[in-house]
């Protein structure tokens, strides 16, 4: 990879400031507090959950503007920075007057022991620049803030601050013309390269030069969003001595429809997939919400999701039973893998030495297909799936003529059901025989394990609810019956 920056540069207080000198596991939040000493900013957690470290990155979108979205700088790199603005709750206040979201927070008295405010502010302030001219609602307020924890002020005073300030917003000192053109001159879409050949940051331009430098350093740990990897900093203390960062290589980013299917660069964040994909369906719409947090879902990405293979990630069930393909890259060769043969065993995925993966191809539910998933977590808002599970039935004339059905946290890997759908293949929607012969055969396909979100008895016992809510749904029950949340009009065509 042919390097002419060894420094990253990132935008504070309109500046830029170049950087050479970090460890490639520095975070943002270390730099900010012990070198920039901008010690509003706090640690609670240092996992990414409680959301007192929120700052807001503002990057370039592709016509030129300023967007502003919150991220916890306790897991966040500082080299994923480079290119962008960075906003710390010091900067918002201009001439001795606050910002709008700071003082509607002190009008509504909601700030008392004040640690997680810095958080609840920067989050807010990402809702006042929303992209979105409708004015938020109580739950789009309660979305923005779902990733910040306050455990003595209570959250209705915070809610109607943020309620009032988001109203009618009006500009202030952040997104001007002038901090876009800054921002386009900080060189972010130029190789950058920090550190030796033994401990170094790096973060390739294109996906050639992607591909060529993972060959050379297999053993780099690939990084997207570091929504994961950030943990194994942070948490398990992992000696991590070479990071790739995938964040500027553009052939990974972005969203293309084909008619029939979308394809979706394994690098773009669950925010920017966001239309795209809650477009497929209402409930992964649902799922995605509940998917972390804002925080969480403005860096982790839709490849990394399935790339860590993890058990319980929340997207893979549902990619899996729409069909879903992966492109996965080697130096200049590529192969294309089911996504449900990708996962092999815990911990173990079907990749090999320097191979990354480069898309995701997910089709489009076809015109017979309905689909259903429904995430079982001990909280509903930003916590682990103890069950995922998604379910894609093809139904003509009151039958099921196939099925797709897959769970996480059922097994080792994401799975299919595979005893189950056949089961169910062929079989009558009101054909309540052939609903307990699938019952039965989830023994068959799931061993589940007890951990310390749910016993092993548990789980199966859900994914038996689930299994039967879908079939009831698919069946005609409203789903007012059948939920509390995620309430979804049926189409009564595809059942007669």
């Amino acid at each position: 990879m042919q390097v002419d920056r060894h420094a990253i540069r990132i935008l504070r207080r309109g500046e830029p400031v170049e950087i050479s000198d970090f460890s490639p596991t520095e975070t943002l939040l270390d730099y900010l507090r012990l070198r920039d000493r901008a010690i509003g900013t706090k640690e609670g957690c240092a996992e990414g959950d409680c959301g007192a470290c929120t700052v807001a990155i503002g990057r370039l979108d592709g016509n030129g503007k300023v967007v502003y979205r919150p991220v916890n700088a306790c897991i966040h790199l500082l080299g994923m920075a480079d290119g962008a603005e960075v906003v710390t709750v010091e900067d918002l206040a201009t001439d001795g007057h606050l910002h709008p979201i700071q003082q509607a927070m002190v009008d509504h008295d909601a700030s008392q022991c004040g640690f997680c405010t810095p958080g609840f502010v920067m989050a807010l302030f990402a809702l006042y620049h929303r992209s979105s001219p409708e004015e938020p609602d109580r739950a789009a307020v309660n979305d923005a803030i779902a990733g910040n924890l306050c455990r003595c002020t209570g959250y209705k005073p915070i809610v109607a601050a943020a309620l009032e300030a988001c109203k009618a917003p009006t500009p202030d000192n952040f997104g001007t013309i002038e901090t876009a053109r800054k921002l386009a001159e900080l060189g972010a879409d130029r190789p950058l390269f920090v550190g030796d050949e033994t401990r170094f940051f790096a973060a390739p331009a294109t996906i050639d030069e992607l591909a060529s430098l993972y060959i050379l350093h297999p053993d780099a740990t690939l990084v997207a969003g570091a929504t994961d990897v950030g943990l194994w900093i942070t948490k398990q203390m992992r000696p991590i001595e070479r990071i790739i960062h995938l964040g500027r290589v553009a052939a990974l980013n972005g969203i293309a429809d084909t008619g029939d299917a979308i394809v979706i660069g394994a690098a773009t964040t669950y925010a920017e997939a966001w239309d795209a994909l809650t477009a497929l369906d209402p409930d992964i719409a649902e799922v995605l919400r509940r998917l972390g947090s804002p925080q969480v879902r403005a860096a982790g990405t839709v490849g990394g999701n399935i790339a860590n293979g993890s058990p319980i990630g929340d997207t893979p069930p549902l990619l899996i039973v729409l069909g879903s393909e992966i492109t996965l890259r080697r130096g200049p060769r590529t192969r294309v893998v089911p996504l449900e043969d990708f996962f092999l065993d815990y911990g173990k995925q079907d990749r090999g030495p320097g191979e990354f993966v480069e898309s995701i191809h997910v089709p489009k539910p076809g015109p017979h297909t309905q689909f259903r998933a429904y995430k079982i977590s001990k909280r509903v808002d930003q916590d682990i799936s103890a069950v995922l599970a998604a379910f894609a039935f093809d139904i003509v004339a009151g039958e099921i003529r196939d099925v797709r059905i897959a769970f996480g946290g059922m097994a080792g890997i994401p799975k299919r059901a595979s005893s189950t759908e056949a089961a169910l293949r062929g079989a009558g929607l009101h054909d309540f025989d052939r609903w307990t012969e699938a019952f039965d055969a989830l023994v068959k396909d799931f061993t589940p394990m007890s951990d310390h979100r749910a016993s092993a008895g548990y789980r199966m016992q859900v994914a038996r609810n689930l299994l039967y809510k879908a079939l009831v749904e698919v069946s005609g029950a409203e789903t007012g019956t059948t939920r509390l949340v995620g309430h979804r009009e049926h189409d009564d065509a595809l059942r007669t």
